[in-house]
């Protein structure tokens, strides 16, 4: 231990570092007006967040403490869960942000980049760490990380499509469109909802009434409304583009709305999948004790 402090606690002041100098260096050429560098900031941001509550529950509150107050699983499950999370956010920024605003004489953004890229290496590092102290619980699971992902793409999904209508006039944005901007969102908020009702004793009475059974029900509304967006979205939005060469810029926005809608698609069917799976294991159990 060096001044009273873990390898854990080293890996969170480097988290810390790096977030902190990738968000701040963009700032002082003023505000963000992108939503994929909005997007970048708000990943740096949480970034940081992240890494520094962790740190500061780690250092000044015993683990007892904090099972006793809001956990149901064990701390280093939800940190495993928070760092994987962390990761794969910081993953995207690094990429948009190299493909969007780097280049050979943007000296500042090229700096940017390397904190970002730094910052997703010690966060990917810390996270094994932590998966292997922790081989067990939702959050660090597939299941706890299908429903991170979802909630992940989704928000890539929100960028893109704010992207895509960012000063678009209305006779381009057909009720198409807007139908699969309700099905992202109408999926988003209770995959964000059932994230946490895995940690909370709170919820324990959900758990007694079945939270697998409300899980499969999640899934299979939001597969089915995935495969309405995963239909319509490509069907006007390139309807559209063809249309009006006023959109020609836009096809990357709308590529991405389309590969990303695909993504959380196949995200929702392996979820489904896997909940199934849990509960044929449960009742076969049920059945097996008596």
């Amino acid at each position: 231990m060096l001044f009273g402090l873990n390898l854990s606690h080293i890996f969170r002041i480097l988290e810390i570092v790096f977030c902190a100098l990738a968000l701040i260096i963009p700032m002082f050429r003023g505000p963000m007006y992108s939503p994929y560098g909005i997007w970048c900031e708000f990943v740096w941001v949480f970034g940081l967040v992240v890494a520094v509550v962790i740190f500061v529950i780690e250092k000044c509150i015993v683990d007892k403490m904090v099972e006793a107050f809001v956990l149901k699983h064990s701390w280093d499950d939800l940190s495993c869960g928070l760092s994987l999370l962390s990761s794969l956010m910081l993953l995207s920024a690094c990429l948009i942000y190299c493909t969007v605003f780097v280049c050979s004489t943007c000296i500042a953004d090229i700096f940017c980049a390397i904190a970002s890229i730094l910052a997703f290496g010690v966060y990917v590092v810390d996270a094994v760490m932590l998966k292997l102290k922790c081989p067990e619980g939702y959050l660090s699971s597939v299941r706890g990380i299908l429903r991170f992902s979802q909630a992940f793409v989704a928000c890539l999904i929100f960028t893109a499509v704010h992207s895509y209508f960012l000063g678009v006039e209305s006779q381009f944005r057909p009720g198409g469109l807007i139908w699969c901007i309700l099905v992202y969102m109408v999926c988003f908020i209770p995959t964000v909802v059932v994230i946490p009702s895995h940690l909370q004793k709170c919820v324990d009475l959900l758990r007694f009434c079945g939270l697998d059974k409300l899980e499969l029900v999640l899934d299979i509304v939001a597969v089915a409304l995935y495969v309405s967006a995963a239909i319509i979205w490509p069907v006007f939005g390139y309807k559209n583009y063809k249309r009006d060469s006023y959109l020609v810029h836009r096809i990357h926005d709308l590529n991405l709305v389309t590969v990303l809608t695909y993504v959380n698609l196949g995200l929702y069917v392996a979820d489904l999948i896997l909940t199934l799976i849990v509960l044929c294991k449960k009742r076969c159990h049920f059945l097996h004790t008596f």
